[in-house]
Parts: C-alpha cells; sequence; structure tokens
C-alpha cells in the first residue's frame, strides 16, 4: 500500500462473520485476501475478523463487504511502520496437529523429539499452520496415515509448503507444489531447504501445467485454496488423481461445505470426513468413479 499499513477488525455475531466472510470469498476483486476468522469470546457469542489487505483498493473492497452485514463493528486500525508480520509471527505460538509440529525460529528450543517436526518461515505467503484450514489439513493427514502410504502427493496453492514438506517429511517419493503467486513459490522451496525435505515447488496456475501432469496420478492432492476455485477444480482434481486417490481440500467456511462437497461427490467422489477448526471446515474425499 502507497499509504500506511492497516489492519481491520470486525466483531459480531458468528452468523454475520460467517456472512461476511463468505462476502469476501465470493468478491472476485478480493481474491487472495489475507484474513482470519475466528471465535473471540465464547460466553458472549462474539467472532471476530481480521483482515489484511495489501492495497487501498482492497482495503476499501474488505471494509465495505465487512460493513454491509449491518451487526458487525468494524474499526479500522493504522499498522506502525515496522515489519508487524514479522513481529506477529514471533509471537505465535507452535502448533501441534496429530504428528505434526509446526513451529518457527523463534521456537527452535521447543521442539519435540517425537513429531514430524515443520519449520515453516512464512514471509509474504500465506500458510505457518496456525490457521484453521492448514490445522484441519494436518490432522485429517495424519489420520489417513496411520492406516495407508501416499507415494505421490500434489499441494495446489501451497503457500509456504508446509503440507507438501509434511508429506515430504513422512515418506512420500513425489511431494510436489504449485502456488500461482511468485514469491510464495520461492518461500515455500526455502521452506523444503530448511526442513531437508524433497519437496518442490513451481510457479504454475491450475492443474495442467506440464510438470504437474507429469509426476501423475497422484494418490493424493491437497487444496487449502478458497471455495469458489475449489468447485471451478474439481474435474481438475479429480483428473490427478488415480482411482482410490484422495482429496484433502480447505480454505472453506463450514457455511460452504455443501456447495464444494456437492461439486466433488457428483464427479465420482466419496466424502470420508469433516474437520472443524473455528469457523473453517476441511474434508476428506476419496475418488471411487
Amino acid at each position: 500500500m502507497s499509504e500506511s499499513a492497516v489492519q481491520i477488525i470486525a466483531r459480531g455475531a458468528r452468523k454475520a462473520a460467517e456472512a461476511a466472510a463468505a462476502a469476501i470469498d465470493a468478491d472476485p476483486l478480493l481474491e487472495g485476501a489475507t484474513y482470519s476468522i475466528l471465535e473471540e469470546d465464547e460466553d458472549k457469542g462474539i467472532w471476530r475478523i481480521d483482515a489484511f489487505p495489501t492495497s487501498t483498493e482492497e482495503a476499501a473492497g474488505i471494509a465495505a463487504r465487512l460493513r454491509a452485514q449491518g451487526e458487525l463493528r468494524v474499526a479500522i486500525e493504522k499498522l506502525a511502520d515496522a515489519d508487524w508480520l514479522a513481529m506477529s509471527l514471533s509471537g505465535l505460538p507452535p502448533v501441534r496437529a496429530g504428528r505434526f509440529f509446526v513451529y518457527g525460529a523463534h521456537d527452535q528450543g521447543r521442539v519435540p523429539v517425537n513429531t514430524v517436526n515443520l519449520m515453516i518461515d512464512a514471509g509474504a505467503a500465506f500458510g505457518t499452520g496456525h490457521h484453521g484450514t492448514t490445522v484441519g489439513c494436518l490432522v485429517a493427514f495424519d489420520e489417513l496415515l496411520k492406516r495407508e502410504r501416499f507415494e505421490r502427493v500434489l499441494d495446489v496453492g501451497a503457500g509456504t509448503g508446509v503440507l507438501a514438506i509434511a508429506a515430504a517429511k513422512t515418506g512420500s517419493t513425489v511431494a510436489l507444489g504449485t502456488d500461482i503467486d511468485k514469491p510464495s513459490v520461492r518461500i515455500a522451496n526455502e521452506n523444503a531447504k530448511l526442513n531437508a525435505a524433497p519437496a518442490r515447488f513451481v510457479h504454475a496456475s491450475g492443474l495442467n501445467d506440464q510438470t504437474v501432469r507429469g509426476h501423475g496420478p497422484y494418490d493424493l492432492v491437497f487444496a487449502n485454496i478458497l471455495a469458489p476455485p475449489l468447485v471451478s477444480l474439481s474435474q481438475d482434481i479429480k483428473t490427478s488423481l488415480k482411482l482410490g486417490g484422495v482429496a484433502i481440500l480447505s480454505g472453506l467456511l463450514r457455511t460452504q461445505e455443501r456447495r464444494v462437497s456437492a461439486a466433488y461427490l457428483s464427479r465420482g467422489f466419496r466424502l470420508e470426513r469433516r474437520i472443524h477448526r473455528d469457523a473453517w471446515s476441511a474434508l476428506v474425499l476419496r475418488r471411487v468413479g
């Protein structure tokens, strides 16, 4: 942003917060907007949205979507001229998701010895492991690993690369990630090196990239993106999976489960599990047709 960076905060009832989040997701001008939604006060039923726009136009669009609900209290706060992203990450605690332990450089001295440890530097990419969508994906993956193995794994919209790196560190011989954002691809490859994980990340839009097709079909596909692209990619994700392969989908609100699952059930998938973290959902689907 040409002006000082801002944080947009909205508080209100869960229904209004989820409706606002869905409106942000559905707005093509806000694709890729960074925000979180969580329950702030369980006793009072207060939910909170925190958004970090990267341009003046994006800030105006997010604020408009939040205020359109009418029931949310919306505030815009200027952020100090400092590396606020790095500062906020330094205060994030490690995250345990099944066998996986996700941590930052500031927590190197707190790493357990009996977990699959993932040191993740977010930089400008999404996916520290703290967001409910990422945790849901890791929990789902951990449960699947208790009974089966996945030799070839694809991570669509990889962000920091945490999911593909988790696959590489648990035995996948192919762990490939894609992202439409070049800085994210660079950060993900740096994180793979940091974790000594044989995961690879490429800049690609969609699943028709030559490198992506060349390593398929896959045993498992992660797609932690947003509900609209999850729906639009349903056929491509099916094609990239072998029969019996698994898709772990997230980036969607609980209120968007029906829309996303319907797109996959109609294409020959079976829904095996839902995982909920805060307002977010992760779906585990298996290709059966």
